[in-house]
């Protein structure tokens, strides 16, 4: 089935309406907006103090909370979610806050049929997957298709503090491609998987991101050989997309695509670098809170050399215009505007920002609702209502995972270890000639890596740096023409090493949220021919 095809049937998600912004609907219904009611900026938090009141003591269960956003998934009106969230380790009985909206829902996978669904049969189900050591268990979600051979595996991995529920438009599209299985993974401390106390031992600064990174990555590895996958599609949003080019430069020889949608931390910035105490130039992290996501999704959709778009506060979509001038003209680098000094005190203090979430008890749901009212203003008022419960019974959750971010990121998330100083060597590691990898190797036993497909994914007024995304292209093929030129021929006939970037229109950060349909279509190109690539170099027709 060609994406073409399958996307002839994605009006099946819009249910008919087209959601109307929650500035539209306050303006039309002429009702004062909470700017008005209480001021400038009890404004950025929409959710009134009863309502918010009401959310702490109803508690929902963060179980319940997926559980209603995966009902939003056409033909899925009785999501598989698993019982268990890992706030305390995983036990054979399932915790009695987390129980599921009904008895169906505990551990049943849900099957669609060819009858009821277009594009099936299916399979859907959800799982706790335990791993080795104390607490140590991934929240996983999957769709599997029926009566045919599963020959492809994409793995989908969110970004920082999220969980695999943000992909709930996505599942349902993506799973339409022949021989593909679909997963989405909680990163290890994040969503509804467990979280065990993080803790750093290394003593030096690079030993430390190092070991930050591992605690995630060693997860997912982990994960991937108690499900045989041998060879697997990843896609990784934001905190997620870091993570998994760290998985790629660890474990070579598993990924046949690499996807990064919206990847933190490639830029390098001096300050991130270099500084005790890191004052970088004032990123537009502060977007995810104040963007109204409605004037991102609603603005033009016009190609970027045309000029900054909604939601462009640093100049950010201009990138690739800079980026095609570099080497022609010197280009001014911006003055250095620092954050606030208690806000570097607090990230290098490690204090996460959902520990204020934690800490304010019944304020907790009207703080997260200055974020989620912005994020998800663009959907209809049922979906965002249930994301911002889901995501509220997520930022509640105990801490763990999150702590890693201070050892990953400096304050304004630029990487205290820059991926764009690594980027070359995603696809280019050294393994053993029957694909496994170990350092006991002599060098007559190993091979390099032949190349990796790399997709970098931005948003039309995303305000992640798209200029890092064309640089680590550059970086990469210039690595591939450097080894390509002592290359045998045969080499260079196997080397699959590719790097590109893409726009997804009317879309912000969240690519696979806001221009969800555009998404959708990209990934599954992207994934046939990941099948018609495999399918050369497996020799069949």
């Amino acid at each position: 089935m060609s994406a073409a095809t399958a996307n002839d049937s994605d009006d099946d998600f819009r249910r008919g309406q087209q959601p109307m912004l929650a500035s539209q609907r306050a303006k039309e219904n002429k009702t004062p907006t909470e700017a008005n009611r209480t001021g400038r900026i009890g404004g950025m938090f929409t959710l009134g103090y009863k309502d918010g009141f009401s959310q702490w003591w109803a508690n929902v269960p963060a179980a319940v909370a997926e559980h209603k956003v995966m009902s939003f998934i056409p033909y899925l009106k009785k999501p598989p979610t698993q019982a268990q969230t890992g706030t305390k380790p995983p036990t054979e009985t399932p915790l009695a806050s987390d129980e599921p909206v009904t008895d169906e829902t505990k551990t049943t996978a849900v099957k669609t049929t060819s009858n009821s669904d277009p594009f099936g049969p299916r399979q859907w189900d959800s799982k706790l997957v335990k791993l080795s050591g104390k607490n140590r268990a991934l929240n996983e979600f999957s769709v599997e298709r029926l009566e045919e051979e599963t020959k492809q595996n994409i793995v989908m991995l969110h970004g920082y503090g999220a969980g695999l529920g943000f992909f709930y438009k996505n599942f349902e599209g993506l799973s339409r491609v022949p021989g593909w299985k679909v997963y989405a993974l909680d990163l290890l401390g994040m969503g509804r998987s467990s979280r065990p106390p993080f803790r750093i031992r290394a003593k030096d600064r690079q030993a430390s991101i190092t070991e930050a990174e591992n605690w995630f990555i060693d997860a997912l590895e982990e994960w991937r050989i108690q499900k045989k996958i041998e060879r697997f599609t990843l896609l990784g949003h934001s905190l997620g997309g870091y993570m998994a080019v760290a998985y790629a430069l660890k474990y070579p020889g598993h990924l046949n695509k690499l996807i990064l949608a919206s990847p933190v931390g490639i830029p390098e910035d001096p300050y991130a670098v270099n500084a005790d105490m890191p004052e970088p130039p004032q990123s537009t992290l502060v977007n995810e809170v104040t963007q109204d996501q409605g004037e991102v999704v609603s603005g033009s959709n016009s190609s970027l050399s045309d000029g900054p778009k909604p939601g462009d506060n640093n100049n950010f979509l201009n990138a690739r215009s800079r980026a095609e001038k570099a080497g022609k003209a010197d280009d001014k680098t911006p003055p250095r505007k620092p954050l606030p000094k208690w806000l570097t005190y607090l990230w290098d203090a490690n204090i996460s920002p959902f520990s204020f979430v934690r800490w304010a008890g019944p304020l907790g749901p009207r703080f997260v609702s200055g974020w989620t009212s912005r994020r998800f203003s663009h959907l209809d008022p049922e979906e965002a209502q249930a994301l911002h419960t889901y995501a509220y019974s997520l930022f509640k959750q105990r801490g763990s995972g999150e702590y890693a971010l201070a050892y990953i990121l400096a304050p304004g998330a630029f990487a205290r270890s820059p991926l764009i100083r690594r980027i070359a060597g995603v696809g280019r590691q050294m393994i053993s000639r029957d694909g496994s990898t170990t350092s006991s190797l002599t060098a007559t036993e190993q091979k390099r890596e032949n190349g990796l497909p790399v997709v970098f994914m931005y948003g039309e007024n995303d305000w992640m740096d798209i200029a890092g995304g064309y640089d680590a292209e550059q970086k990469m093929k210039e690595e591939k023409e450097k080894l390509m030129r002592t290359a045998s021929a045969e080499q260079k006939a196997q080397d699959e090493g590719s790097a590109k970037v893409m726009v997804i229109k009317r879309a912000g950060h969240h690519v696979y949220l806001d221009g969800w349909e555009e998404f959708n279509e990209v990934m599954r190109e992207e994934m046939e021919e990941v099948s018609r690539r495999e399918k050369r170099r497996l020799g069949v027709s």
